[in-house]
Order: structure tokens, then C-alpha cells, then sequence
């Protein structure tokens, strides 16, 4: 043994040591618990004490639960049935999560009830539930307050109330249900909260809510955890499923959740996967519960390889032996990166969480390494033959563990060996491995590989090839495949391409693969494939966008500079043109012939008005208007 590891393991504290009562221990032994994680160690000493209010700040993953459920279930009177401890959380998933778990707990603790409470159930089974007694609440704030506005629970007898994934809830909007909450609980009260992130939000509830509160920080704040390997994969908007195709395929083994910003493009990443053949699933926010339930169990009991979701979706999912987290795109919020990496990685084990991004996003990448304390590793993209070669060993490692039933086989082997008899060891083991592998030598056969763009942008700007005024040079021809559109809204609109997508969505049929997106001041240009360019100017032409008409129109190139074109627009106030030279709303002049002239005009001269006057120049004198008048 490492003498490091042995110091380490005398450093260790037991639960006993930690103060866990007797019952407890033989509960969490059973489930496989020997030491305590690092979280464990620090919190549950501290909240076996009196007025003791904590900020702790540890990933998904770390044993949270445990930390906070332990000291919590010891202090509580069994025999008092009311109401002791209050448990907030985001989600459905995480509320049912947390009181299973506690449940588990407190297995040899008699007489304990832990209740559920959250919306989407019977609101009426919850309040029967309540009637009879409970001594641990664990709710989401939308369904705690409707009971309490029912005045069917009351919070007057709570001492401990936990907040975890608080910075979540913020995010989901509960800050009002919170407040209101919190104002029914006494204040004599223990107060936990749980971010796996340090953001202003949480520093500004825990000020409010949390008096003299300790900080306990697992790893360095919004660190990610040390077991997850960051990897990015950088490819054009337009080859991403081919992508992640190609990395999912490379891992054969692979257990994990791909995650993606919005729900219709969650649940035509998992049709797709699905129709070719992987054992996939959608989770999104417009699956009925008993959808996501299904789902769920599913993927918990491994009859799903890959779980296709959006954040939300997902924050009830406790699985701790995902091998992979792949972000189809990296989230707007920074800080959800922590929440998706964190869902690997788990329990001691290590994880991989890749990322498959364009160029725009490297900005977005650059800030999450600086939040998280890590960089991300390029990522090669699998060659064909690295993941025929893959999925062949894949085979093979099958065919070996493979257990043979001599008896239950017996009768069938003669006719068997009679009809393969003309074949070779090698003919047949040839034969067995191409039954499984042709299907992927197939589709890789003929197929191009993904084209790695590169940052010509950055290249340019190192070499210091800028135009005057400091702007860079760039290309505004859109990528292979694509054309480029202009549309009338911009930064002044509060336009940004989380928008455009939405709009998008809102207004099409089918995905539409966007590709690069510049915005503007006062208008906007992004990429869509040619195949699609016609449909979407259509839809989106006869679209609104906060009461403002939008206008698309496919770009103008000329000379390599691209400007946006000249529309009258009735909802900007025009720039003031003189009448003389205002050509809007002229139609195109017939031509010389056309008006009945014999002969074509010769070139016109500079000073061709001087023609109507061709003795002597005009006097203006009469009209008054042209005459300088002298300075006095």
C-alpha cells in the first residue's frame, strides 16, 4: 500500500466518530456506506448542533444528500408526529430522489415518516398523508405553498430547513415561493443551503435568509469534481449529429445522458438516434409524468443506453454509474456546465463530459474553465476505422464472456454442426464478428470525415491583419452548404441568438440547423442549409417578434463586404432624406426608345446643367432665395 493512502485512511473519521447514532450506521452499512465523503465530514458535525446555519457549496454526486438527511433524521422526536424538518428542491425527480433516500436511512428507525410533497400527484392523497402525521417534509415550493395556502400543512413546529440545489431554484423562478415560505417557518430555526455553485443569487438569499452562516466549500468554489475529464469537440453548426453519432459510436459501453438546450430539439436528436438503431430516450418538460417516470426507470435500470434530456428534465436523476455526459452544445448559463458534468464522475468513480461546439462557442468554453478550474482537452474526432475497430473488439470481448448451458444446448448441436460443417474455424468466426460489425463498416464505408474548422478569425488577429479602425477582416461568405440571411433585429431589440432560435422554433416545421450567427446593432445575419432557405425566410417573413413584423431576406455579397439591405422598415423612424435625392417609391423609367426618342444619349458631362443656359449664366436675382445676402 501507497503509504499516502494509509495516512489518508487513518486521517479518516468513521460516522461513529461523526457523531452518527447507532441505528443510523447499521442502516447506511448495509447500503455500502464505510466512510464518510468529504462533504459528510464536514457538515453533519456541524448540523448536530444548535443554531448552526451552513452555506455549502459541493457538486452533484458528492453525497449531499447523506450529509445534510443523517444529522437531520437523528434529531428527530419519533414520537412527536408533526412536522420537524422541511426540505426544499427544484424538482418532482430530486423530491421523490431525496425521500427514498431518507427512507433508506432511517430503515431501523421506528415509526419515522418522511412525506413527499410536490405537483403533478394528488394534492388530496398529500393531505391525507399530512393528516395522519409526518415528521420530515420534502416538497417543491409550488405544491408546498398551494397546501399552505389550503392551510392543511402548517410550519410553525420546523428546526431544520434545507435548501438543495438552490441556486436551481432560483433559476426556476421560486424566489417569491421561497420568501413566502420562509416567513411561515419560525426563526429559531437551523437553515442549510446547498449550491453546487457560488453565484450573486446565492450569496444574496443566503444574506437574507441565513444568520452568521458557516461556509463550507468541498474543492474550491464552483470547481467541478476532480473524477470528470472535460473534453470539447469543435465542429461546423452543421456536422454536429454527425458527430455525436460518431463519438457515441466509438464508445460502445457507453451509459449516459446527452444533454440539450430546448425541448424540440431533445426529442428530434432521440427520434433520430432511435430510428437508427440506439437504444436511446427522450426526458423533457412536455412528457406527462407517467412518460418521464417510465422513461426514468428505464435508464436507471440500464434497458436505456443513452438518456436524451434538457437540464431541468434531468435534475431528479441520480445515477451513479454514468461513464459519459455529452452537451450538444454548450448552455447559455455557464454555470449549468457545472450542473451536466457533475452528473458524472459520481460516488469515486471517474466520468467524461464532452462538449461538441462550434467556434462561437469557444468564448462560452473559455469561461466555463474558468468557473469550473479546468481545461477542457481537445477532443480527436473517431476516424471510421477507429470505430469499426472499436465496435469489433466490442463483439469479440462479448463472445468470450458468453456462458455456454452444455445441457440446455445438447439436442440441437448435430443438426447444427451438420449445416456449418463446410465451414471453417476462420470462415465462421469471420461470419459471427460481420454479422454484428457490417451495419457500422456500412455506414462508414463511403462516408467523408468531419471537417475540423479552424480558427482563421484568431489566426488573423495574432498576425495583426486588421482594417483600419481596429475591426478585423472576415469572411462573410456563409460555410458549404449554407446561405446566409438577414434579419431586422439586433442588439438594440434585445435580440440574441437564444431568441433566434426560439423564433425559429416557433415558426417552423421540422429542425432547422443553424449555423453561424452575427448580430448587429440594429440587425442580425445567421446561417441556414440551402435545402431550408426558402422555408425559413417564408415562416419567419410573416412572423412577429414583440409586436414588431420581422423581415428576412437572404444576404447581398459584393466585393467581399456585406451590408444589410435597404428596406423601407415602418417601425424605425427613418433617417431624413432631401426630396431631390429620395428615390424610394420611384418605379424603374422606360427607356429612351421606349418614350419615343430616335437616338441614344451621349455621356453626360460634368457640368452638363450649364446646357439650358447657353448664352449667358441665369439671374436668380428675382427670385429672391439664391442671393447671398452681405454680412454685416
Amino acid at each position: 500500500m501507497h503509504p499516502n493512502i494509509k495516512i489518508y485512511r487513518d486521517l479518516m473519521k468513521t460516522f461513529e466518530e461523526l457523531g452518527v447514532s447507532p441505528e443510523i450506521r447499521r442502516a447506511i452499512e448495509e447500503m455500502g456506506y464505510e466512510n464518510p465523503m468529504p462533504v459528510q465530514e464536514e457538515v453533519i458535525p456541524y448540523l448536530l448542533g444548535e443554531n448552526n446555519d451552513v452555506v455549502a457549496l459541493a457538486q452533484t454526486g458528492t453525497g449531499k444528500t447523506a450529509a445534510f438527511g443523517l444529522p437531520l433524521l437523528q434529531q428527530i422526536d419519533v414520537k412527536n408526529r408533526i412536522p420537524q424538518s422541511l426540505i426544499l428542491c427544484p424538482t418532482r425527480e430530486l423530491c421523490l430522489q431525496i425521500a427514498g433516500d431518507l427512507n433508506d436511512y432511517s430503515k431501523y428507525i421506528d415509526g419515522l415518516k418522511v412525506l413527499p410533497v410536490y405537483g403533478g400527484s394528488s394534492i388530496d392523497s398529500q393531505i391525507r398523508s399530512l393528516k395522519r402525521g409526518v415528521h420530515i417534509i420534502v416538497a417543491t415550493p409550488g405544491r408546498l405553498l398551494d397546501l399552505m395556502e389550503r392551510k392543511t400543512v402548517s410550519l410553525s413546529t420546523i428546526r431544520n430547513v434545507v435548501m438543495d440545489e438552490a441556486d436551481e431554484m432560483l433559476n426556476m423562478g421560486f424566489t417569491e415561493s421561497i420568501n413566502a415560505i420562509l416567513a411561515d417557518v419560525p426563526k429559531e430555526r437551523n437553515t442549510l443551503l446547498f449550491s453546487a455553485t457560488m453565484s450573486p443569487e446565492i450569496a444574496r438569499i443566503s444574506k437574507n435568509y441565513l444568520q452568521n452562516a458557516k461556509e463550507i466549500t468541498i474543492g474550491r468554489k464552483n470547481e467541478s469534481t476532480s473524477n470528470v475529464k472535460h473534453v470539447a469537440y469543435t465542429v461546423h453548426a452543421k456536422d454536429k449529429y454527425e458527430a455525436l453519432k460518431r463519438i457515441v459510436d466509438y464508445y460502445p459501453q457507453i451509459y449516459g445522458i446527452i444533454f440539450c438546450r430546448t425541448r424540440k430539439e431533445t426529442q428530434e436528436i432521440a427520434d433520430k438516434l432511435m430510428q437508427e438503431g440506439y437504444n436511446a430516450d427522450s426526458l423533457h418538460g412536455e412528457l406527462s409524468q407517467a412518460q418521464r417516470d417510465a422513461v426514468m426507470q428505464k435508464f436507471r435500470i440500464r434497458n436505456l443506453q443513452l438518456l436524451v434530456a434538457t437540464d431541468v428534465a434531468a435534475r431528479g436523476l441520480d445515477v451513479d454509474d454514468l461513464t459519459h455526459v455529452i452537451n450538444y452544445g454548450l448552455p447559455d448559463d455557464t454555470e449549468s456546465y457545472t450542473h451536466r458534468s457533475g452528473r458524472t464522475g459520481r460516488a469515486g468513480k471517474t466520468g467524461t463530459s464532452i462538449a461538441i461546439i462550434n467556434l462561437r462557442e469557444k468564448g462560452k468554453m473559455r469561461e466555463i474553465e474558468r468557473i469550473i478550474g479546468k481545461k477542457f482537452i481537445p477532443g480527436e474526432m473517431p476516424t471510421a476505422a477507429g470505430i469499426c475497430q472499436k465496435q469489433l473488439l466490442k463483439v469479440i470481448d462479448e463472445l468470450e464472456k458468453v456462458k455456454v448451458n452444455e445441457e440446455e444446448i445438447a439436442e440441437f448441436m448435430p443438426d447444427i454442426y451438420r449445416k456449418l460443417e463446410w465451414l471453417s474455424k476462420e470462415d465462421l468466426i469471420k461470419r459471427m464478428v460481420s454479422h454484428e460489425f457490417n451495419r457500422f463498416a456500412e455506414y462508414y464505408r463511403n462516408r467523408a470525415e468531419i471537417e475540423i474548422p479552424t480558427d482563421s478569425r484568431g489566426e488573423r488577429a495574432g498576425r495583426g491583419d486588421r482594417k483600419e479602425g481596429g475591426f478585423e477582416k472576415r469572411s462573410r461568405k456563409a460555410a458549404p452548404g449554407f446561405n446566409r440571411l438577414f434579419i431586422n433585429l439586433g442588439k438594440t431589440d434585445s435580440f440574441f441568438p437564444s431568441d433566434l432560435i426560439g423564433l425559429l422554433n416557433s415558426n417552423t416545421r421540422g429542425r432547422i440547423e443553424l449555423g453561424r450567427i452575427d448580430l448587429m446593432q440594429n440587425f442580425s445575419f445567421f446561417e441556414v442549409p440551402e435545402k431550408e432557405t426558402i422555408n425559413v425566410v417564408k415562416a419567419l417573413s410573416r412572423s412577429k417578434w414583440n409586436g414588431r413584423k420581422v423581415v428576412v431576406e437572404v444576404s447581398n455579397e459584393e466585393g467581399g463586404k456585406e451590408r444589410a439591405p435597404r428596406r423601407e422598415n415602418k417601425d424605425r423612424k427613418p433617417k431624413e432624406v432631401s426630396v431631390k435625392g429620395s428615390k424610394a417609391g420611384k418605379k424603374e423609367k422606360p427607356s429612351r426608345a421606349e418614350r419615343g426618342y430616335a437616338s441614344a444619349r451621349g455621356p453626360k458631362k460634368k457640368d452638363d446643367w450649364q446646357a439650358f443656359f447657353k448664352d449667358k449664366e441665369p439671374d436668380f436675382s428675382e427670385e429672391g432665395w439664391a442671393r447671398r445676402k452681405p454680412k454685416k
